[in-house]
């Protein structure tokens, strides 16, 4: 599907023992790397014990953290613009579209490789983000060939909605999480990309979490856990 080169970093092997039926991939936040979000690994595999679990490092060194990583810059888009006025939400989200688009051959070049390796389709393939994770998650999964078995975003935002009518080409199940009291991610967010994917005949379900900031709590990983199940499950009877 591209010629970008794949990313590394940590995996974990499906908990069964046995060959992978599942691949799912955990794409972490701005400033960190594939170690934060591999530590899901360990919390989903029981519930999921024939997927094998691979957290890649975004591709580009973070400009202001030394030893993370970053999809793409967002000082180059001042990122406090969305914080300010909640007016500036939506253009602030579509200046960061170029950087999204930048970053994706890389992630499917990632979802191709893994998905050859395990021998695994679209439909057995996830993709969990969180934060900056959560839009390259967004960004690549309705532009792909084929839809993937679901996506579930913790804590991020939908890059380019005016451009998604005209380059959607996939409509995989989506889960948002968000922490209603979020200081880096403004909440509003959620409903923005609620209402863009819904428009663009995404299946998306939404879910607000009180007093929440910006992370991951235990309900939002039972709610991601549940989708990823349904998800899995409507591929299995088809």
């Amino acid at each position: 599907m591209t010629d970008a080169a794949p990313l590394d970093g940590p995996a974990a092997p499906p908990a069964s023992g046995g060959p992978a039926r599942r691949l799912i991939l955990l794409l972490h936040g701005y400033g960190a790397d594939g170690t934060d979000l591999i530590a899901l690994a360990p919390v989903l595999a029981p519930l999921f014990p024939d997927a094998a679990f691979h957290a890649p490092h975004a591709p580009e060194p973070c400009e202001v953290m030394p030893f993370g990583r970053q999809w793409f810059s967002f000082t180059r888009h001042d990122p406090e613009m969305w914080r300010r006025d909640a007016a500036n939400l939506e253009p602030a989200l579509e200046m960061m579209t170029e950087g999204a688009a930048s970053a994706a051959p890389s992630l499917n070049a990632t979802i191709d490789s893994l998905m050859s390796r395990y021998g695994v389709g679209p439909a057995s393939t996830a993709l969990v983000g969180f934060s900056q994770g959560t839009m390259m998650a967004l960004h690549v999964a309705v532009r792909r060939p084929a839809p993937l078995a679901a996506v579930v975003g913790f804590s991020g935002a939908l890059t380019g909605a005016a451009r998604l009518a005209d380059e959607i080409t996939a409509r995989p199940p989506v889960t948002l999480v968000h922490g209603e009291a979020d200081p880096v991610v403004p909440f509003p967010a959620l409903a923005h990309a609620e209402a863009a994917l819904r428009a663009a005949g995404v299946p998306v379900a939404a879910h607000g979490r009180p007093g929440l900031e910006h992370g991951i709590d235990e309900a939002g990983l039972e709610i991601a856990a549940a989708a990823l199940e349904a998800a899995f499950a409507a591929a299995d009877v088809q």
